[in-house]
């Protein structure tokens, strides 16, 4: 199956593209690896303390993450696409077997690896939202900043494997 990237419609969604001096299966590794993730996932200060993943269609993605002040904040989701070292989708809109789940702020994640020619990887993430309020919100929380911090935190975890 040839590799066809999502589109994005920017009035709803966010986007963080990158090109990545690890290779794919690496990053592949360190999202779908709870040990791994719990390392690299959430943006220091704060910290992932618990992960869960069940890596199917229909599967569980579960973080359980703390601030500084120690307030912890449980995510939950389900995996909607999921092909090795290529591409990986979540939502936060749906727990495991597809069952909606109510939520502040639903959105899907879509995580696109592509190899580059010098062995590293194009990395995009795309957070798509419900609504415009929903992506303002997301993006005042400072999804660029976090997620950016995040990703080379995933890139220093990812070269000491």
């Amino acid at each position: 199956m040839a590799f066809v990237p999502y589109a994005i419609d920017p009035d709803l969604d966010l986007e963080l593209v990158r090109e990545l001096d690890v290779t794919p299966e690496l990053v592949w590794r360190a999202w779908t690896t709870p040990e791994l993730l719990v390392q690299w996932f959430t943006p220091k200060p704060y910290e992932t303390t618990h992960c869960e993943i069940d890596l199917r269609p229909g599967g569980i993605f579960r973080t359980v993450m703390r601030s500084p002040e120690g307030e912890e904040s449980d995510g939950s989701g389900c995996y909607l696409e999921v092909i090795p070292d290529e591409r990986l989708v979540w939502t936060s809109a749906m727990l495991p077997g597809y069952r909606p789940q109510p939520g502040p702020m639903p959105f899907t994640a879509v995580i696109e690896l592509q190899p580059t020619g010098s062995g590293g990887t194009r990395y995009r993430a795309i957070v798509l939202h419900q609504d415009a309020e929903g992506r303002e919100q997301h993006a005042q929380m400072g999804f660029h900043e976090g997620w950016g911090a995040a990703l080379d935190q995933l890139v220093e975890l990812a070269k000491s494997l």
